[in-house]
């Protein structure tokens, strides 16, 4: 037995006995890394890692392309460790998605917080229930801001109406970690609520998704909504 099949042997054992609560960074990407490179030394690979991005959450909402950039980060373990945060995201989408019927603005913030997790990438989504707030449909419109060159109002529009939603709940994130809401998100918040009422859609709420929370703009008193009982409370 080498060296490193000895250290393999023992980092896999010990996730095993204790979890990764006690693990250093360099560690867990280490552990991770086995399963993309079984011939060689992960710890100089992890090490470069964390260097390139910061810390194991940089390295974890890295794009593809800049994974393989790194050296010793193969198509095989750059992949690994993109799907790696992918496979956590799905798993919370799906968890939540169990939960149909969202009664409060607190509720739909929960249910729409995991389709953001882990990216570094401005995304849309939005959420349309029925009269008496089942979920109907859920889903990612796109990449960018809410506007013509990123998601444009036609497109949440044509959602809503396709879903036969009573009312929608949208989305999206700030990269920057910041959920304060910007002049341009409360324009494009007043636009949407316009168009969505000349389809006899209720704009519910725009929810800002930064990191592990999100701010409701409907509950900050920034976006004023019709009084309606078919509307999440």
């Amino acid at each position: 037995m080498s060296i490193h099949e000895g250290h393999r042997q023992r980092l896999k054992a010990r996730f095993v006995q204790e979890g990764l609560e006690h693990f250093e960074e360099a560690h867990v990407l280490e552990l991770l890394l086995f399963y993309a490179i079984p011939r060689r030394d992960t710890a100089p690979v992890a090490h470069a890692l964390l260097e390139q991005f910061g810390s194991f959450a940089g390295v974890m909402e890295a794009p593809l392309s800049a994974l393989t950039q790194v050296p010793g980060v193969g198509e095989s373990a750059a992949t690994l460790l993109h799907l790696t945060n992918a496979i956590g995201r799905y798993y919370l989408i799906h968890r939540t998605s169990a939960q149909t019927v969202l009664a409060d603005l607190e509720s739909c913030g929960e249910y729409l917080l995991p389709r953001f997790y882990g990216t570094r990438e401005e995304m849309v989504w939005a959420l349309c229930l029925d009269a008496r707030c089942k979920v109907l449909a859920c889903k990612m419109l796109g990449q960018g801001s809410i506007n013509a060159t990123g998601v444009p109002i036609r497109r949440i529009v044509e959602f809503a109406l396709s879903s036969g939603a009573t009312s929608l709940v949208l989305a999206h994130n700030h990269p920057s970690g910041i959920a304060l809401p910007s002049r341009e998100d409360v324009e494009a918040t007043s636009r949407l609520a316009a168009a969505l009422d000349t389809v006899g859609v209720i704009l519910a709420d725009h929810i800002i998704v930064a990191d592990e929370d999100f701010i409701s703009l409907s509950q900050s008193g920034i976006y004023q909504r019709p009084n309606s009982p078919a509307l999440p409370k």
